[in-house]
């Protein structure tokens, strides 16, 4: 898998496990999707469902996908599994598949995705993929991953985990802007200087951020079984 996000969430197995796969609540913590909502099937079918994302007032980048998990396994961890693609003629991500896995251990769930996906738009789409929107996509899965963490753990709900972060994005660059305005000496440098230790100081304990996951797999990892499953039925 192409990308990887890792995140241990001091919480009980059936929270993560509901906040994670019903559809209402995955979207209201995962930044890259704004809405998600299942489709109607069969009994032993797996589960399709249709997602969006809004980057404009008007415009939505829309795509189907289908799913299948498994809560009851015998090492008592858990694994959901999707492909999924989107023939949006302005969507970068063409097609991709990932899963997430849930593994109790001795200070919470070890939460943890790995994902890919091929990018469309030929040569230019490629270059486009990994020098803007696979690192974009790495980060906001990780910042997603950290707001669901405060969501179960401090009972900080979405709305508010976000509300905190563009408050202390305000305010960090706030600092700079009063750096620059008010320093009569060599103003640039103090702001550079400024903004370097706005950027490094790190976040509020309440404050999502992408920082506190794990970003590379501590070792080789393989996509679940139930993968290969879904990608063939």
């Amino acid at each position: 898998m192409g990308l990887y996000v890792e995140t241990v969430i001091d919480a009980d197995m059936d929270v993560v496990w509901e906040r994670t796969q019903e559809p209402a609540r995955h979207q209201s913590w995962d930044l890259r999707f704004t809405s998600i909502s299942y489709l109607p099937r069969a009994e032993g079918e797996p589960q399709h469902f249709r997602y969006a994302t809004r980057l404009l007032p008007l415009l939505w980048i829309a795509g189907t996908g289908v799913s299948a998990g498994e809560r009851q396994r015998s090492d008592g961890t858990r694994v959901s599994a999707l492909r999924f693609s989107s023939g949006h003629p302005l969507s970068l991500l063409a097609e991709g598949s990932g899963y997430w896995r849930y593994v109790p251990g001795p200070t919470g769930i070890r939460f943890l995705t790995g994902y890919d996906y091929r990018p469309r738009w030929g040569r230019c789409g490629a270059v486009a993929d990994r020098m803007v929107f696979r690192p974009l996509m790495g980060w906001a899965t990780a910042w997603s991953f950290d707001r669901l963490r405060l969501w179960c753990e401090r009972g900080t709900h979405p709305r508010a985990a976000l509300a905190r972060a563009l408050g202390e994005c305000i305010l960090r660059l706030a600092l700079v802007l009063a750096a620059l305005l008010t320093s009569p000496v060599a103003p640039l440098a103090l702001a550079a200087g400024t903004a370097a230790v706005a950027a490094l100081l790190p976040p509020l304990p309440g404050t999502p951020a992408a920082r506190r996951c794990r970003r590379t797999p501590p070792g080789r990892v393989r996509a679940p079984r139930l993968l290969a499953t879904l990608e063939h039925s």
